[in-house]
């Protein structure tokens, strides 16, 4: 495991990036259906990206999928590389000695003497973090537990387990035509000052430039400072805003509605924001106001497991989902997206265009169905009668 210890005075220059970079990007999985432009970031495909890698881990659901594999693992990563997906999202933190780790939570749990311990991610050093779980060699790490929402601490175990690894070892390890959608994740009970966000990005920053390459960047966070802050820093890869889309409330009003979330894009230069769904649901005005704007809009949350539902953005002009269901939602959509039809000639059973092929398919990919504006407009309003927000 190589690893190189960073520090703010060792990033160079990371004001002074190309405003176009990522038009260079050509792994095969999105350099065509991705493309910047000025503060423009579009897909031209509908992009699927994986939550955590495969999925989040849910302990307490009664669907196994949700306790297969670890979460932000590498593990987890490789498996959704094996569908078509674009991206895969996951959260990154900063170890006290300066190492950009990939974790979920704020605090770690444990136990030791029938005792639970809970550490914050940021106070641990890098071997101490990575000494919970799983190890490489037969030595046995510290216990890993989880808090669920509703409280209860319960063993963190799942059918396949993984280690828990930095943001180095992904970029090295993960198939390297999948994108990463990095998540810059801080606690939301915290005010951080400038210069501590400062440190952190440029942390996490060195390790993307040093190990990107050209795999395909999109930098996201809950906290809109951060996300002003990482977009002063470089110009290279898109950053955009996270918000709940008014489905919680926040003391910072920023956080509390698409119309704050896009306005702050706008006024930061971010490309993009990524909604809970239901705040697009509730508010489906929204996504042609954001577009019209030239951001992208992404979406995460629940509902992104129901195919119906994500195809329903597909036909909305939502440009992508993080979802956690990878395979079930990448083959519902290849069903859903991707239509065939007969083309007729005037003689039955013969393609446009060929000769003798009876009763032959052309394919048409990402074809969406002819809907009217009144039934597009009806199928919008009556979303939120259907699903419970």
């Amino acid at each position: 495991m190589a690893l190189k210890a960073v520090h703010v005075s060792d990033v160079p220059h990371l004001d002074q990036v190309p405003d176009n970079a990522l038009l260079e990007i050509c792994p095969n999985r999105v350099s065509k259906g991705v493309e910047l432009g000025g503060n423009a970031f579009r897909a031209s495909k509908f992009l699927v990206i994986g939550h955590r890698g495969n999925g989040m881990n849910m302990l307490q659901s009664s669907d196994r999928r949700m306790r297969a594999i670890k979460e932000n693992s590498i593990l987890s990563f490789n498996a959704a590389s094996k569908f078509p997906i674009d991206f895969v999202e996951f959260d990154v933190q900063v170890t006290k000695d300066n190492f950009p780790v990939i974790f979920h939570d704020d605090f770690i749990l444990s136990i030791n003497n029938g005792t639970v311990f809970e550490k914050r991610i940021t106070e641990l050093s890098l071997p101490e973090f990575l000494y919970y779980g799983p190890q490489n060699d037969s030595q046995e790490g510290n216990c890993l537990l989880r808090k669920t929402h509703d409280g209860k601490i319960v063993n963190w175990n799942v059918e396949t387990d993984d280690r828990l690894c930095t943001l180095e070892e992904a970029f090295q390890k993960v198939e390297s035509s999948l994108g990463f959608n990095i998540e810059l994740k801080f606690d939301d009970h915290i005010v951080y000052d400038h210069s501590y966000l400062t440190s952190v990005l440029q942390a996490i920053l060195q390790v993307v430039f040093e190990n990107a390459k050209e795999r395909p960047i999109i930098f996201s966070t809950f906290l809109p400072d951060a996300a002003l802050l990482v977009r002063k820093l470089q110009a290279t890869y898109p950053v955009f805003f996270l918000t709940n889309g008014g489905t919680e409330l926040y003391h910072d009003v920023r956080r509390n509605s698409l119309e704050e979330a896009l306005k702050l894009c706008l006024e930061g230069g971010l490309q993009g924001i990524v909604s809970e769904v239901r705040g697009i649901f509730r508010n489906p005005g929204t996504v042609k106001k954001i577009r019209e704007s030239e951001l992208s809009l992404l979406t995460y949350g629940k509902l992104n497991n129901v195919a119906e539902a994500v195809y329903m953005q597909h036909l909305m002009g939502i440009e992508g989902v993080i979802v956690d269901l990878v395979q079930e939602m990448t083959e519902a959509l290849a069903d859903l997206i991707t239509s065939t039809k007969v083309i007729g000639t005037g003689e039955e059973g013969k393609e446009e265009g060929s000769e003798g092929n009876e009763g032959k398919v052309k394919a048409e990919g990402d074809i969406k169905p002819q809907f009217s504006e009144r039934e597009l407009s009806f199928l919008l309003k009556l979303i939120p009668e259907l699903i419970e927000l």
